[in-house]
């Protein structure tokens, strides 16, 4: 009886155990990242991390990291479906001689970036680097001082990039780049969006891809560029790239305000479609090269550039007739 007793309280301490243990384990739906936490903690909002790559390991797939405060929360690698949302408060990424923060999810991931403050210092890579495939959702950032690209959209699969009410200035090789290479489809939607003193503006490049690339930029900001404003590239006619472009200012850039590169040969590779915009103070208005094309909605304000720029052709309007 003694040894039966004895066994049973035995099995009774391995049940507890596995109890106490379990929750300290498992990962958080939400965690907290604090300028004074630490990482050794469970990231808990009483218990906060340190850094965004402490609490992303500890944070369930899906899930979502939070600043409790101020500070600076460190350059991270992301790896699955999550949302970084410093939107109250500071929620600092000083990413010197790296990227700020590198997205390399699987298919049918969806990343949100919200409320950051991605500063690479003058040595820094890219702002936000995007390698892997799905959403990338980016809101409310600031982006500054890389010497590569601010955003550098590079999917392996077929990807969507959201971008809204965010800035990126002085990065060195561009502020938005967009490419990727084989049968890789992607859309591209930025709203409220200003990019400003660095080598490009937007450059939506389809070089190497066989699919659809698509864009659309409204209500934006793109000026004092060392390079062109925004650029669509296409270098073979079944690779399409389309862009839009719906009230925004593009000025003072030092190359082109929008530019059209398409094949040598093989119409509609890629065009621009211009509609209730400014282009001005750019060394050339618009542009196209080979069979790119800049289709206009007759709305535009184009004027007081070093040379406004042909050929502007209309859109065709319902019926093929032209808009006014």
């Amino acid at each position: 009886m003694n040894v039966l007793r004895f066994f049973l309280s035995i099995a009774v301490l391995l049940l507890a155990s596995v109890f106490l243990i379990a929750p300290a384990s498992a990962q958080a739906t939400r965690t907290w990242v604090s300028g004074v936490g630490n990482d050794a903690d469970p990231c808990s909002r009483t218990a906060p991390c340190k850094t965004f790559a402490g609490a992303i390991s500890k944070t369930a797939t899906a899930g979502e990291i939070n600043c409790l405060d101020p500070g600076g929360f460190g350059a991270v690698t992301i790896t699955k479906s999550i949302t970084i949302d410093c939107r109250t408060t500071e929620g600092g990424v000083l990413s010197a001689l790296v990227n700020g923060i590198i997205i390399n999810t699987p298919v049918g991931s969806v990343v949100h970036l919200r409320g950051l403050d991605i500063d690479g210092a003058g040595t820094g890579l890219d702002g936000v680097r995007m390698t892997g495939q799905g959403q990338l959702h980016i809101e409310d950032c600031n982006i500054e001082r890389v010497t590569s690209n601010g955003v550098e959209f590079l999917p392996n699969g077929a990807s969507e990039l959201y971008m809204i009410n965010t800035r990126i200035a002085e990065a060195a090789g561009g502020a938005i780049l967009i490419k990727t290479t084989g049968a890789i489809g992607i859309n591209a939607i930025l709203s409220r969006v200003e990019l400003t003193n660095s080598a490009n503006g937007i450059l939506v490049d389809g070089t190497g891809n066989t699919s659809a690339m698509n864009m659309a930029l409204t209500d934006s900001l793109v000026s004092g560029n060392t390079g062109n404003g925004v650029a669509v590239k296409s270098v073979a006619a079944a690779s399409s790239v389309r862009a839009t472009i719906v009230n925004t200012t593009i000025s003072s850039n030092a190359g082109v305000g929008v530019n059209a590169n398409g094949a040598a040969s093989g119409a509609g590779s890629a065009i621009a479609f211009l509609g209730a915009s400014t282009v001005f103070g750019n060394v050339t208005g618009v542009s196209n090269t080979g069979s790119g094309a800049v289709q206009s909605f007759k709305n535009n304000m184009i004027s007081g550039n070093v040379v406004d720029g042909t050929p502007i052709t209309a859109f065709p309007g319902p019926g093929g007739t032209p808009l006014q």
